[in-house]
């Protein structure tokens, strides 16, 4: 059980935090930082170094739980952090190079950006991710960037590009999986395109995007989940579920 309340708690953690070598901001990120998290939800936290960053310094902290390496989640953008219980809280702590965070600052003010395999995610991370954190986080210490705005050019790129991968993703369901009865492949199918095309509606109307948890009902393509849902490992029933999957996404994005 927590033996002091969130305010003392998030203000002794963020000091800690703030206290490791090479660390210049700590933020709060996640629900909670949004204002929509429940009783029970995770505390985000994002340390943002200049230089390198040592994992061993967090270890040295005491806290109980896991800390990766650097690069330890994959080697992009997101490139690590830990899982840890604090207080009798569940905290998770994102490694943020600044240097990193600041080229893709600049990179999505151009409307450039990747797309990044990360745990978790049906559609990968687009890179701007990062600049999604610096307009919706709450810095508990130090400074950082602000984005003036979402990108117009990000806004016109991102959402084509999100789009015609979700297009793609389809289409290829749609032709080597759908009419050879592949149930799991086609599912699999239709929750990325679903996923991607969120990005797309979302970067249309210059929303930020952080995660994926509620990223469907932000884009209305809630109704994806019938379509699903009705399944079967019957080529016909797959090619008719992929068609109207790509209804529900093209209406999505009108």
């Amino acid at each position: 059980m927590p033996s002091c309340p969130d305010p003392e708690f998030l203000d002794t953690t963020a000091d800690r935090l703030a206290a490791l070598p090479t660390v210049r901001a700590v933020a709060l990120g996640g629900s909670r930082a949004q204002g929509v998290h429940r009783p029970d939800s995770d505390w985000d936290m994002a340390v943002y170094y200049r230089g390198s960053f040592d994992p061993d310094d967090l270890r040295a902290v005491g806290w109980e739980g896991e800390v990766s390496e650097v690069g330890g989640w994959g080697g992009g953008v997101f490139n690590g952090g830990a899982w840890l219980q604090v207080d009798g809280r569940r905290v998770d702590v994102h490694y943020r190079d600044l240097d990193v965070v600041e080229h893709e600052l600049a990179e999505a003010a151009e409307g450039r950006f990747r797309v990044e395999p990360l745990l978790f995610h049906l559609a990968g991370i687009p890179t701007y991710l990062l600049v999604a954190e610096l307009a919706v986080n709450q810095v508990l210490r130090g400074e950082l960037p602000r984005p003036a705005g979402y990108p117009d050019r990000l806004r016109a790129t991102a959402a084509e590009r999100w789009h015609g991968t979700a297009r793609a993703t389809l289409d290829y369901a749609r032709t080597n999986h759908a009419p050879h009865g592949r149930l799991t492949e086609t599912a699999g199918a239709v929750a990325t395109a679903a996923a991607q095309a969120a990005h797309g509606v979302l970067a249309a109307r210059g929303e930020w995007v952080t995660n994926e948890k509620r990223l469907l009902e932000r884009a209305g393509l809630r109704g994806i989940d019938a379509v699903v849902g009705a399944l079967r490992a019957e080529p016909a029933v797959l090619v008719r579920a992929v068609a109207r999957a790509g209804e529900i996404l093209t209406e999505a994005r009108q």
